[in-house]
């Protein structure tokens, strides 16, 4: 008789720890924790979506998506990344997640090493671990980024892939041109492929975005519109890599999701081709609650690696998860460093996704339960 009706795969796999502060706030906390723009999607990429289903474009489209769309992703990559690829070289997938989700899936044999930072996102681990394969941690230096000396130190026969996330979730970190290149010339070197999270790149504040992808071919690149253009319920993800690879996760995307929504799709074509107002804005607002944030943080006292990109701060406290408890018992809901790897043990993950207000409320709270 079989131990559990379950598959090991889940029973091992934790509840995101976000989600578990989330589900201990009460309803009227300041959201600290949400990694999502509190702005609103722009009228004409809804004006879009309208249209869509006003005119029936409500059914399957091609799996790989739109021909549209993926030109335009094509323009896109060219234009803003520096770098050739073809519209049948990208698939349109169910946000960022499915493109994760397809893109390790399609390279990790059970026992196959992904090296992925630690701290860093919480999918990363996840996801690995889903599909049989075994995490390699990379500690960030003092500066939170990911030096390339590491990841030669760490690299063994069993190392299939590396995850870069720049900007990053959760430090902020904006990873240089020099070590974006370090790390084509180390997938190149060693026949691994670099997974490119960029969903961020639209958030830089200091330094430049760089995609690996202007360097070597051993690389899937994975963005979405969710983030640059306040879209994260549209569920649009996207994914670009040479044909070699986009055959394999194609096999898995037509099992998984068959396409991605057809009126989503329209939406992120109008985002992309039309105007970038929006985008700029959004920048703007973003760093002056970051210099509001950071000015809070070093008032009281707490040190913080300047975040450069995405929206992200992770200052240093004494205990996390103690720190995180009690902000939220007191109405703040911050996530402990512990949610993205035990490399985090000793910062909190603070979002200024939110109103320049609401983040004075919270710095207020913040200075009378950590004094």
């Amino acid at each position: 008789m079989p131990g559990s009706k379950f598959a090991d795969r889940v029973l091992n796999l934790n509840i995101s720890g976000i989600r578990k502060m989330f589900e201990t706030a009460g309803s009227d906390a300041i959201n600290l924790g949400l990694g999502q723009p509190d702005f609103d999607t722009p009228p004409h990429i809804k004006k879009a979506a309208i249209d869509a289903i006003n005119s029936g474009f409500t059914g399957y489209t091609a799996g790989p998506g739109i021909i549209e769309l993926r030109e335009e992703l094509s323009r896109k990559f060219k234009e803003e990344n520096s770098f050739n690829v073809e519209p049948s070289e990208i698939i349109v997938t169910s946000g960022a997640s499915e493109a994760l989700e397809i893109a390790i899936a399609s390279i990790v044999n059970p026992g196959d090493e992904v090296m992925i930072a630690n701290p860093g996102f919480v999918s990363y681990n996840a996801l690995v671990n889903i599909m049989g394969g075994k995490v390699s941690s990379i500690p960030l230096d003092d500066e939170l980024a990911i030096c390339p000396e590491t990841i030669i130190e760490k690299i063994n026969s069993k190392t299939k892939a590396i995850i870069i996330n720049s900007p990053a979730n959760p430090t902020g970190t904006v990873q240089t041109k020099k070590d974006i290149k370090a790390f084509a010339e180390i997938a190149d070197d060693y026949n691994i492929t670099i997974i490119s999270d960029e969903v961020y790149e639209h958030f830089i504040y200091e330094g430049e975005h760089v995609s690996p992808a202007q360097f070597t071919d051993n690389v899937i690149t994975i963005n979405a519109v969710s983030k640059t253009y306040a879209m994260t319920g549209w569920r649009i993800g996207y994914v670009a890599a040479k044909n070699e690879y986009v055959e394999h996760m194609l096999k898995v995307h037509q099992y998984v999701q068959a396409c991605a929504n057809s009126i989503a799709q329209k939406a992120a074509l109008a985002a992309i081709s039309g105007p970038q107002d929006s985008v700029i804005f959004m920048r703007e607002e973003f760093l002056r609650r970051r210099d509001v944030l950071m000015a809070g943080l070093k008032s009281m006292g707490l040190h913080c690696v300047v975040p450069k990109g995405a929206f992200y701060a992770f200052p240093e406290v004494d205990d996390c998860t103690e720190v995180a408890g009690k902000l939220i018992s007191n109405g703040v809901i911050v996530v402990p460093g512990t949610a993205f790897g035990d490399g985090g043990d000793g910062h909190i993950r603070i979002s200024y996704a939110s109103s320049i207000s609401n983040i004075q409320k919270a710095l207020k709270i913040m200075e009378k339960v950590l004094a």
